[in-house]
């Protein structure tokens, strides 16, 4: 992960980056071995520079987190949450437009 602005979400670290957060979070899970969750990747990474003060932008390797995975049923990747006071507010599984993720951000953030 080239970008500043993404974080490294992790077993360790989720709680407190992505529930805790005063923000809204996107959060993209992925696997190395996932040619989908490249094709997404840029999608992401833009995302995660027009949003930096609006929001968090983060990925959690499947591979590498599996309780996460698991607790949020992860059974396809890419997979792309939208988290908001501690909460799932949106989910989306498959490739994803980057229009279709600016108006979930846009949403969470207004509300």
């Amino acid at each position: 992960m080239a970008n500043a602005h993404i974080k490294e979400f992790t077993d360790a670290n989720f709680d407190a980056e992505v529930l805790a957060s005063d923000k809204p979070v996107m959060v993209d899970f992925w696997a190395e071995w996932c040619q989908p969750c490249k094709t997404l990747a840029p999608t992401i990474d833009a995302l995660a520079e027009e949003y930096a003060t609006k929001a968090k932008v983060g990925k959690v390797n499947t591979d590498n987190n599996r309780a996460i995975s698991v607790k949020y049923q992860i059974t396809a990747i890419p997979t792309v949450m939208i988290f908001k006071g501690g909460n799932m507010v949106r989910k989306f599984v498959g490739f994803q437009k980057k229009e279709a993720l600016m108006a979930a951000l846009d949403e969470a953030a207004i509300k």
